[in-house]
């Protein structure tokens, strides 16, 4: 006879096969939609390395710097036609990167969007996917060009407010040249995102993974919250695709969905942590949360598109500008070219 651990493990081969293939339906599901990054991982070594070796050539070669439009939809874009009148006879200042959920029936609004798709999952509110999507637009756009210095999230369901001339000069007017957290060029410029440490839920929000799923790499007291759209310095992209000690927190699965926001949370306190003198902690878009508790701000409507609205949109008690908006609903799109050249794009 076969001897008892022998046997054992005659069975445990023979039944492993079973194991795989019916697993699904006899292991209880878990939702968490990262069985594997090993594709992201490489993507992200690989745009770590090109920040590092590429981030002094703004400075030192004749080209202008560019800016890098990440476009995180779910749906068509829309508002295409718009944007595409803000980028119009500017193509040397800018690139566009779109990562469109392959669960979506997208079409391609061709123009300067052609082309322009990186390898894309799906993505899922209230969880991390938001978060790894926007990390594989910011490492496309560091391997793709090395004059991309700014990195500017954009929502399908976001416009812009002034003219590419303004809002170009607006970013790189104003270098800075005594931070003591950078190492590289003679300047630097700081990032536009939201940093806030005073959210009245903002402990709620914290617990969203469990009590203690956030120690000891994000103590409570360095938790913050900010807008999902930013705009990030060359530097700043490259420290969040570099980033895995926060990721591998931000990553859990939320316990309580209410207060999981996980792409409001990630870039605020990654970058508070990282180099908080080298963020403004406003952000540039300008988003509208009066009356609103389900996690969606205001949606504009038609009848509400006019060239009062976009002035309104545009002023900010701080000594920053808004220069993009939302949410606007699809339907908007006529009104708002109506006004494009006489409002929107004239300064």
């Amino acid at each position: 006879m076969l001897s008892s651990p022998i046997l054992v493990s005659l069975t445990l081969f023979i039944s492993l096969p079973l194991i795989l293939l019916f697993s699904p339906q006899i292991l209880p599901q878990t939702y968490f939609p990262f069985s594997s990054e090993a594709d992201d991982l490489a993507l992200f070594r690989r745009a770590t390395t090109a920040a590092h070796t590429t981030n002094h050539l703004a400075t030192t070669t004749n080209p202008k710097p560019k800016i890098a439009f990440l476009f995180l939809t779910n749906t068509n874009l829309t508002f295409a036609p718009l944007w595409e009148k803000f980028f119009a006879g500017n193509h040397h200042l800018f690139n566009i990167y779109i990562h469109a959920d392959p669960s979506s029936a997208f079409a391609s609004p061709g123009g300067v969007f052609e082309g322009r798709f990186i390898p894309a999952k799906k993505t899922h509110r209230a969880s991390p996917t938001l978060i790894a999507a926007t990390r594989r637009l910011l490492a496309s756009a560091l391997l793709d060009d090395p004059l991309n210095q700014y990195f500017a999230l954009i929502s399908q369901h976001c416009i812009p407010l002034l003219s590419f001339r303004f809002v170009y000069n607006y970013l790189f007017k104003d270098p800075l040249t005594s931070l003591k957290s950078f190492a590289g060029s003679g300047f630097r410029y700081r990032s536009y995102i939201e940093i806030l440490s005073d959210e009245p839920n903002l402990y709620d929000r914290y617990l969203a993974r469990g009590e203690k799923a956030m120690l000891p790499e994000v103590p409570f007291e360095a938790f913050r919250v900010g807008s999902q759209f930013f705009v990030l310095t060359r530097h700043h992209a490259a420290v969040v695709v570099r980033d895995r000690k926060l990721w591998k927190k931000f990553r859990l699965p939320c316990v309580t969905e209410e207060p999981c926001y996980p792409e409001e949370h990630y870039f605020p306190t990654l970058l508070s942590m990282k180099d908080t003198n080298g963020c403004t902690g406003f952000t540039l878009t300008r988003v509208n949360w009066t009356g609103c508790w389900d996690g969606h701000p205001r949606l504009y409507t038609p009848p509400e598109v006019s060239p009062e609205l976009i002035r309104q949109l545009r002023e900010s008690n701080s000594s920053y500008s808004y220069l993009f908006a939302r949410k606007f609903s699809p339907e908007c799109l006529e009104p708002l070219m109506n006004i494009a050249d006489d409002v929107i794009f004239r300064d």
